[in-house]
């Protein structure tokens, strides 16, 4: 006897395979199976069998005419916290783990925001894994409880997380007085994310925004671009540059999540046909504090010339930062004379010095990118270090039945995310755009 702790498919195996705790240690290993954890279990409690093979367990059966009733499902286990934490699925899982269709979150009733956005932060990434475990009010710990026992962790063990514990998450919202429509209308990702992060697990800002000498918090940016810009096919660290310079702004510090919001458009009116992710974005420049290099000698910057940031002659990405011999130089051009140049608060250590000893430069990586096709939201994800591992999520690819049937959510392999990302911006301008 025993309880089914894990079910999916194993290496080798055609059939469902099920993974069982049993109650006494005739088991062979504790929840690993040729090398891979698929549940914890105390050592020689578990077995793996065919799913088929399984039957509820006789001494439970006069108990109810309903045999199913009376058999621990999921959420019965995980709520009673017989699940430990499971880390995020890496590359060499994904084929097994997430890829095909009844995988990745189920969308319901307008769920595609939510299903993209927890997909996209959780599926193969812990970035984000401190909000699961943070002391929150009692009121909204279920609410915690749901996230990561009903969602993220069937995520990642099984990759597939039905439909009704998306639909638990937005009642326990909607019945909190988060938002009265969270069951049933579509809502925007940020919206979202920020309820979970901010009003109920008070997660701390992912974002210090200096500006003017203040520091903002915020969760999320929403990249802004005023009139003057120049730009046809952008990268989103040209986008970040141009916003961050035209709002006055820098960061406070170095993010551990950065969140960005492209551009918004509507279907009659886009500001670009196209926006390049950038797979790196290079935040060293964007740093309110800290040394800075001069753009073209390499030796200590002290001066910052806004008016240079859109001269076509300079690189299309970076600030235009100066040391005093560099940007007089620069200034001597009858064009620039006009510019006005400002001071960078140069740390007291580096003062006297030529150059910031091979200035370590800040960089993030990206990771996933949500987006909407045809009024629908889906997300890409990087799953590992190569430019191709790049995987696409739909939270409704297809569905079965009409009315009372259901949505069927796919995962699958995307390697062309990664050659479009190594086209040049001439190729890229010639691909037809997707409506």
């Amino acid at each position: 006897y025993g309880i089914i702790r894990w079910i999916g498919m194993l290496p080798e195996r055609t059939e469902m395979m099920a993974g069982i705790e049993l109650e006494e240690e005739v088991g062979v290993n504790d929840g690993i199976f040729r090398g891979e954890r698929y549940f914890v279990c105390p050592s020689k409690r578990a077995i793996f069998v065919k799913l088929s093979s399984c039957r509820p367990d006789s001494r439970f059966q006069s108990l109810s005419p309903n045999h199913s009733e009376r058999m621990p499902n999921e959420e019965e286990w995980h709520m009673e916290g017989r699940l430990e934490t499971v880390p995020p699925v890496t590359t060499e899982q994904v084929d097994r783990i997430l890829i095909g269709q009844m995988k990745g979150i189920q969308g319901h009733c307008n769920s595609c925001y939510m299903d993209a956005a927890l997909f996209s932060l959780f599926s193969c990434t812990s970035v984000l894994d401190s909000m699961l475990f943070k002391s929150t009010e009692p009121k909204d710990s279920s609410i915690q409880k749901t996230l990561l026992h009903n969602i993220v962790n069937p995520l990642r063990s099984n990759g597939f997380v039905e439909g009704r514990h998306i639909m638990k998450l937005r009642q326990q919202l909607q019945k909190l007085g988060y938002s009265r429509s969270f069951t049933t209308d579509e809502k925007d990702p940020e919206e979202f994310l920020t309820i979970i992060m901010n009003q109920i697990l008070a997660l701390e800002p992912l974002l210090k925004i200096s500006v003017g000498g203040k520091e903002q918090e915020c969760y999320s940016y929403q990249i802004f671009l005023d009139q003057k810009h120049n730009l046809v096919l952008p990268s989103v660290q040209q986008l970040l540059e141009h916003s961050f310079l035209s709002e006055g702004i820098k960061l406070a510090e170095v993010p551990s999540c950065l969140i960005l919001q492209m551009p918004r458009f509507g279907k009659k009116f886009k500001m670009f046909e196209k926006i390049v992710p950038s797979l790196e974005l290079d935040i060293t420049e964007l740093l309110s504090e800290g040394p800075q290099q001069c753009m073209l000698c390499g030796n200590l910057a002290q001066e910052e010339c806004t008016d240079c940031f859109n001269d076509v002659l300079f690189s299309q990405t970076g600030f235009k930062l100066f040391c005093e011999t560099c940007s007089a130089q620069v200034h001597t051009h009858p064009q620039r004379r006009s510019h006005q140049r400002s001071p960078l608060d140069v740390p007291e250590g580096y003062l006297g010095h030529r150059s910031p000893n091979a200035l370590a430069r800040d960089k993030l990586d990206l990771f996933a990118v949500l987006c909407i096709e045809t009024s629908h939201y889906v997300s890409f994800i990087k799953h590992g270090p190569s430019s191709h591992d790049w995987i696409f999520f739909d939270s409704m690819a297809d569905r079965q039945g009409e009315s009372e049937g259901f949505n069927i959510p796919e995962v699958r392999a995307c390697p062309e995310v990664g050659a479009y990302l190594e086209m040049s911006p001439f190729q890229l301008a010639a691909q037809d755009p997707r409506d």
